[in-house]
Parts: C-alpha cells; structure tokens; sequence
C-alpha cells in the first residue's frame, strides 16, 4: 500500500480526496438540516454548463465551473426567497438546464462525450498540479467558512424566523450556504463527479446523525466520515481497477448502513436500562 505514494498522480488523487472527504459533509450538514438535500444535485447540473462553457473558450473548467455555478446557486436562493416558484419546481428547473446547457456548449466546442464523462462520473486519477492547487484553496474557504461560522449558519438552519430576531443576517447567510455548496460541488467534482457529488454531501452526514445528538458532534463526525470515504474509495478503486467516484459513495453508503445499525442497537440498548414507570 505505501508504494502506491510513489506515483505523481497517486499522490495527488489522494490530496484532492481529502479536501473533497472533508469539505462536501462540512456544508453538506447544513444543507440537510435545511432540508434541501437535494440543492448539490441541482447546483452540480448546473455546474455542468460551467465546466462545457470553460470547454468552449479554453479557460480552465474549474474556474468557469466556480463561477456558473455559485451564480446559479444564488438564482436559486433568491427564487426560494422571493419567488412564486416552489423550491423543488426551482431545482428541476436547474437540473434540465444545467443538463441541456453542458450537452449544447459541449457540441459547440466539439468536444468528446469522454472529456464530458470525466467531470460527470469524476477522474481523480487525471487531476493535474494546478487542479490540486485550485481544488486546495477553494477546499479550506469552504473549511474555514463553514466551521468558523457554524453557529451563525446553524441559526440560520435550524429556524429562519427565530435568527432573524435575533438580528442574525438570515439572507446573506442564506446565500453564502448556497455558494459554499457551489464551490464544494466544484471541489469535488473531479473526486467524485458531478452526478454523484451530492452523495458525498448527504451520505455522511445521515450516517453521523444515526450515532450523535448534537449539531456539533454530527458535523464532526460528517466529516470523519466523509474523509475516510475519500481516502478509502481512491485506495480502494485502485486496488480493485474501478472508478474512484462510484467507489467512494458505495464505501459512504457501506458506512451508512452499519451506523444505522450500531445506532438501531444503540437506542435498544438505552430503551433496556431505561427503569420502567411504576404506578
């Protein structure tokens, strides 16, 4: 297993791993306590249009991708916000467009569907030296942001009404969760893919919510979980010559499903010992 550091792209693989493993759960947790789970697939639809439009004039899909879709997220914040337009009418809006937008701009810029295929399905093993520096300075903002403001944008999840109140900047702090989840779904793009990155946003934070009861313990634990899928699923991939992205979410749902289980005992165990009322 050591020897597998002597490969550049090995090497590399692995540090985008981290940044992705621990920055999708990071804000991922609050947009499941938000209840909007489903924004990373909306926003990653979206992002899709970036990377072909990045495609099509020759600047680096990263960076396109950044920009397309932390604008897209925003458009969906403010359709939340303001708009007549449901939320999840909103969000099918984004998957069809940002879908349709990819596909178009990748034909004009006549493009292989592979080149297409290797930021929707992830190709971590292909990641170059200015992606790694891109995908680590964009992976600790989002760090940094969403643990060093964890008590502001919990407030803001948990109850709109009571944060505003309080004189907590509901919408700003609104919109800085939505493109947080931009830049996150453009950091992990290359990990994990764009049709799978939400997994890797959702899937470890309802595996820590099976085996914690605070909102801080859950974060944490999100994102210890979310690292050892990324680690894991690269090492894993290579030893069994699969894709890294689809390895990684399998391995998350493997966690998943055992803390499911550790918790189900867990509360059995604790419904034992509780003493039974006497009349």
């Amino acid at each position: 297993m050591i020897q597998l550091l002597d490969y550049d792209f090995m090497r590399r693989a692995l540090v985008a791993a981290f940044f992705t493993g621990l920055a999708a759960p990071a804000i991922g947790t609050f947009l499941v306590q938000r209840r909007l789970a489903l924004l990373g697939d909306g926003i990653g639809h979206v992002a899709l249009t970036g990377v072909a439009l990045g495609l099509l004039t020759g600047i680096a899909p990263i960076v396109t991708a950044v920009i397309v879709a932390a604008i897209g997220a925003v458009v969906i914040e403010l359709l939340r916000m303001f708009g007549r337009t449901s939320g999840d009418v909103a969000l099918a809006m984004l998957f069809y467009g940002g879908i349709a937008g990819g596909v178009l701009l990748t034909n004009l810029a006549d493009e292989s569907a592979a080149k297409l295929n290797s930021y929707l399905f992830g190709s971590i093993t292909t990641v170059s030296g200015g992606d790694l520096v891109l995908v680590g300075i964009l992976g600790v903002l989002v760090l940094v942001l969403s643990v060093g403001l964890s008590p502001q944008l919990f407030a803001v999840c948990q109850d709109e009404e009571h944060a505003r109140v309080s004189g907590v900047p509901v919408r700003a702090y609104s919109i800085l969760i939505a493109i947080l989840a931009a830049v996150t779904i453009t950091v992990a793009m290359r990990t994990v893919g764009l049709l799978l990155v939400s997994a890797l946003m959702v899937v470890p934070v309802a595996a820590s919510q099976q085996l914690t009861r605070s909102f801080r313990s859950t974060h944490v634990a999100a994102m210890a979980i979310g690292l050892f899928a990324a680690l894991g699923g690269v090492l894993a991939s290579y030893q069994i010559n699969t894709q890294p992205g689809p390895t990684i979410v399998i391995l998350a749902l493997g966690v998943f499903a055992a803390a499911a289980l550790a918790g189900a005992f867990a509360r059995r165990l604790r419904a034992r010992r509780r003493p039974v009322d006497s009349y």
